[in-house]
């Protein structure tokens, strides 16, 4: 059985790659499954990230073009008010993105589901996120270093945005992509790990 890691992100790749020292023959692969990640017409957040994480894992599978793959899709989301803050389309969404964010608290949320191709499980993970309070200068300087450019909600915490990051309550890892408690769970149940 072959375990393959559906995305390119290097740091959902190196959470996973935490796992193994659980099991001396824990391997796995990545690849890219690209997929729509518009949200529907009246889809809440968690659903939301449920199916993206769902439907990466599927597309995995596909990818794969082995039987005896099992494939691992994760996705995560930042929430503020209800509003879903994906990825910053620009410097100045950025920039609206971190200012808005600035002394609030938000949700991130990650979901990874698990598929063999026949069943797909799946759990989504929120962790209470607060910002500190940033200025206008803060704001700017940290937009310039382009790392707020590829993540959800402008920021990084396992980065330099995790200096605007004053508290959270929950899950560290998924915040930075990839529950491990909960994605070594649903390993488990596909009796990788």
């Amino acid at each position: 059985m072959s375990l393959v890691l559906a995305s390119a992100s290097p740091r959902r790749r190196e959470l996973l790659q935490q796992l193994s020292f659980l099991n001396q023959d824990f391997s796995f692969t990545s690849l890219a499954a690209d997929i729509d990640e518009t949200i529907q017409p009246g889809e809440g957040a968690a659903a939301f990230v449920a199916r993206l994480a769902q439907e990466k894992a599927l597309a995995g599978y596909e990818l794969t073009a082995q039987e005896s793959a099992v494939v691992i899709g994760s996705d995560t989301i930042v929430v503020l008010a209800e509003e879903v803050l994906g990825k910053p389309k620009d410097s100045e969404d950025a920039k609206r993105m971190l200012a808005s964010l600035s002394g609030n608290q938000h949700q991130v949320m990650t979901a990874v589901a698990v598929t063999d191709g026949k069943q797909t499980q799946h759990v989504v993970v929120t962790t209470l996120v607060t910002f500190s309070q940033l200025s206008s200068a803060d704001i700017a300087a940290y937009v310039a270093t382009k790392e707020p450019m590829d993540k959800a909600g402008a920021y990084g915490i396992q980065g330099l945005g995790g200096s605007f990051v004053a508290r959270i309550e929950g899950s560290y890892s998924a915040v930075v992509g990839l529950p491990l408690v909960e994605t070594r769970q649903l390993l488990a149940e596909f009796a990788i790990l």
